[in-house]
């Protein structure tokens, strides 16, 4: 999607201003950077690129259909549920023995020795997010009693049969297995907030890679149709820099309200049709706004790095090469970060958490895992100081580099001697 913005009086004014003025008449570096991501807003929002560029998306349902499977399969690849065992006097020893040889034959579920008193309160156990407990079993080998969701007494039933016959020394004889169902446990709530997580982080890398590409195209169009250079002799670059990041950034917010109009429609007049959509476990409200804040976040750190790539392409055709390295930073951050909301509280989830580029995406899989909310408050200073520090280094590689429309004599002569031309001899001076 390029965002086409054609010279007018508009543009005029912008090199009028600056040949009739003196410095000390210039406007601000953040004024400047106003009227610049007025003009941008303004020139794209209109355009019949934009239009189509909205209505692009929804041809790509199929992805969404590839995130909820990635989502399941990241729910899967979380800490595995367990049955807790609190059976009666030497029963959880031998109940134990026996699924470890039946473990190494044909797989049982994890199991968790525990002491029977625990048991007295099967909700609570349930309740454990730390021990991911899904099930408890108590009573005896010869009558053994399940309890919990009816997904896992339907699951667990014949394996908790089969291994009370063999720990009991009766492999023919299976004991009938007495079923308490309970509404949920923290081993199902988890694997639906993994899920979720999952599905939202995808969302905001896609929407991400999708928006940030615009600041690009943008950039070098008109850098090719020398419209920077007209702007460069009228206001500082940096305000060009930040007016065309927030302008973008503006827009972005623009599509997304788009989409998310069409979404919620689907959602609300679809909703008997659809499968439930767990809910996050700060809410729904502050997930979503925090869902915002971090594709903020997302926005303006890696819009900075294409600004800064963009300034160092000399032609269009050029923009592709010298821009894939970003892409597949992208690319490295987002699987970073999808295999690191699986392990909450980890060190690679710290480093998730901690590395510029992939805070937003990592916060946002904690934001539908983690109640806390104090964690999202420090996350959001740390990203906001790099923000800060991503759009200053942007700015001065964006003022330096902007202008030059091609390579240096010194550039040239470097890449001749790298690849062996050398200088050119006169033909009356070869021996």
């Amino acid at each position: 999607m390029t965002g086409s913005v054609t010279t007018g009086p508009a543009t005029a004014n912008f090199a009028t201003a600056g040949a009739g003025t003196h410095a000390k008449d210039r406007l601000s570096i953040w004024q400047a950077a106003f009227v610049i991501a007025r003009r941008d807003f303004t020139a794209i929002l209109f355009s019949k690129a934009f239009f189509f560029f909205l209505i692009g998306p929804l041809f790509f349902l199929a992805i969404s259909a590839g995130a909820g499977l990635l989502g399941a399969s990241a729910a899967s690849s979380a800490d595995s549920p367990k049955l807790a065992v609190a059976m009666a006097g030497e029963d959880t020893a031998a109940f134990a023995a026996a699924h470890k040889e039946l473990d190494e034959l044909i797989g049982m579920p994890d199991i968790l020795s525990i002491d029977p008193a625990e048991a007295d309160n099967t909700q609570a156990l349930l309740a454990d997010k730390d021990r991911n407990i899904a099930a408890v079993l108590t009573g005896s080998l010869a009558a053994p009693e399940l309890v919990g969701t009816q997904e896992r007494l339907d699951r667990w039933e014949g394996d908790v049969a089969l291994i009370a016959a063999n720990a009991a020394g009766t492999a023919g004889e299976f004991p009938p297995v007495t079923m308490t169902a309970t509404a949920n446990s923290s081993a199902n709530t988890r694997s639906a907030n993994v899920a979720t997580g999952t599905g939202a982080l995808t969302l905001l890398f896609m929407l991400t890679m999708l928006l940030a590409g615009m600041v690009l195209s943008n950039l070098v169009e008109e850098k090719g149709n020398k419209i920077i250079e007209i702007l460069a002799a009228s206001i500082p670059m940096d305000a060009v820099f930040l007016g065309k990041l927030f302008a973008m950034l503006a827009i972005s917010f623009v599509g997304i309200a788009v989409w998310g109009t069409v979404a919620g429609a689907l959602l609300f007049f679809g909703a008997d049709a659809l499968p439930a959509i767990p809910a996050p476990a700060v809410g729904w409200p502050l997930f979503a706004v925090l869902f915002l804040v971090y594709f903020a976040m997302a926005y303006l750190l890696i819009g900075s790095v294409f600004l800064a790539v963009g300034s160092m392409a000399p032609t269009v055709r050029d923009v592709q090469t010298i821009s894939m390295p970003a892409t597949i930073l992208q690319l490295c951050v987002f699987f970073l970060a999808t295999f690191a909301m699986t392990k909450t509280g980890s060190a690679i989830e710290l480093f998730a958490v901690l590395f510029p580029l992939s805070s937003p995406y990592a916060m946002v899989a904690r934001g539908a895992q983690e109640a806390a909310l104090w964690p999202h408050l420090l996350a959001l200073v740390w990203q906001i100081m790099w923000v800060a520090i991503f759009v200053k280094a942007g700015a001065t590689l964006f003022r330096k580099k902007v202008l030059q429309s091609g390579s240096t004599p010194k550039e040239r002569r470097t890449r001749r001697r790298f690849f062996g031309l050398g200088p050119k001899i006169p033909l009356d001076q070869m021996g």
